[in-house]
């Protein structure tokens, strides 16, 4: 990390730690930072906390790029840049990249001039704005609870016209308003219904298990809501299995339980409803502390894989493309933006999950690395989400950076 873009990130988190502490000296000692959510008494000088997101733009020339380490073969460029905070990723039609993000609250487009991109700022002001999807001509943006569709954007943006006012579907959704673990990944199924999760409003807590930890399907219009999934804590990306039609999703575990547990997930619905744990069994069969008993994992679905405790497993999509190798063909490319509750941080990377022969579990191991240093203890990038092109060269979201990497392959010629 540069001087410069070092500065700016400590100052970031220098006010965002200013803030957080002035608002807790008004609140009063009986309120803690969701984050801080059950931390025990011997924790509570921890020097644990979640990394601030810089707000600011991230020179072209600051951007990571050669920390970036790949298999043979593989090449990364910068496809686009500063859109600060820029997370989950949906492709249009007409080949335009929409962008959603959290902090800033705002939702980029970006469209492919060939050798440049340009973006323009489709909404902002919103409250977290992360999830994006695109249907049949429509953008759909999830902040929190309310849920927007812009008709026909990709011709407005074209025709460099105004961005269109959106059409508000909150009210059809009647999605809750909770902040904590709120902000919403999209996907249109394979049925062509909307899938979107419902995060728990806590670290750990009981649930209505029909609204929070869990994963809703609706059609997408808001009606017909259905629940898919219960038991997930936090899933903020998933995919649909190319041949199977499975749905796959990440999920974040608890924390303060321990640095090293439980592990984080990655999970395989075999049947609408099944339960994945949340909050009384975690990971590969962890009874939780305060609320678990002893047959709390007996009738729950354990995870297909699971990754490092705390290293925040995010977007995921599945592997169709022509580019890669066999060997890639239906494996799930997997961004990982990072840990904060350990003290040794891990994460800041892209895994690739190869499936088993029967289908049912999954073997992960590194794909894109380099943008933690371990010797330092220090990130210089934090990748959120991946979205294959058509051409098959794989694109990741940098939140840190505001940047998107093009990820593309030629065979090495000493394989040639």
């Amino acid at each position: 990390m540069s001087p410069s873009s070092l500065q700016r990130f400590v100052l970031t988190v220098s006010a965002t730690g200013l803030l957080g502490a002035a608002s807790l000296a008004a609140l009063g000692d009986e309120h803690e930072p969701a984050w801080a959510q059950g931390r025990s008494a011997d924790m509570a000088d921890s020097p644990l906390s979640p990394h601030a997101t810089p707000l600011t733009t991230t020179p072209r020339e600051e951007i990571p790029l050669d920390h970036l380490r790949m298999p043979d073969g593989f090449n990364a460029e910068i496809w686009a840049h500063g859109m600060p905070g820029a997370r989950m990723m949906a492709l249009g039609d007409e080949g335009t990249l929409f962008i959603g993000t959290r902090g800033i609250g705002r939702v980029y487009a970006v469209r492919d001039n060939g050798d440049e991109r340009e973006h323009v700022i489709v909404a902002e002001g919103l409250t977290q704005p992360n999830g994006v999807a695109f249907k049949d001509g429509s953008l759909y943006v999830a902040a929190i609870n309310r849920i927007f569709r812009y008709d026909d954007i990709e011709s407005h943006l074209a025709n460099g016209d105004d961005i269109p006012e959106p059409e508000e579907l909150t009210d059809a959704f009647g999605l809750p308003d909770d902040e904590h673990h709120g902000w919403k990944f999209l996907a249109f199924g394979p049925d062509g219904r909307l899938y979107v999760p419902v995060g728990a409003p806590c670290n750990g807590c009981e649930v209505d298990p029909d609204t929070h930890a869990t994963i809703h399907s609706f059609e997408p219009d808001g009606s017909d809501m259905r629940v898919e999934a219960r038991g997930v804590r936090n899933s903020v990306g998933f995919d649909f299995h190319p041949e199977t039609d499975e749905l796959w999703f990440t999920d974040n575990n608890q924390d303060w339980i321990g640095e090293h547990g439980p592990g984080d997930e990655l999970n395989r619905l075999g049947e609408p409803g099944e339960h994945f744990g949340f909050p009384v069994c975690h990971s590969v069969g962890m009874i939780d502390p305060e609320l678990g008993s002893a047959d709390a994992c007996d009738d729950k679905t354990l995870p297909a894989a699971v990754t490092d405790p705390h290293s925040a497993p995010l977007g995921m999509r599945f592997y169709t493309g022509e580019m890669f190798p066999e060997e890639y063909r239906n494996a799930i490319f997997i961004a990982r933006r990072g840990s904060w509750n350990r003290t040794l941080s891990v994460g800041y990377d892209v895994l690739v999950a190869k499936l088993s022969e029967d289908g049912r579990r999954a073997d992960l191991s590194p794909f894109m690395v380099g943008l933690l240093d371990p010797r330092e203890n220090a990130f210089s990038g934090r990748p959120v989400d991946v979205l294959q092109m058509p051409d098959g060269a794989l694109l990741v979201s940098d939140e840190q950076n505001g940047a998107i990497y093009r990820i593309s392959y030629e065979t090495p010629s000493y394989m040639e």
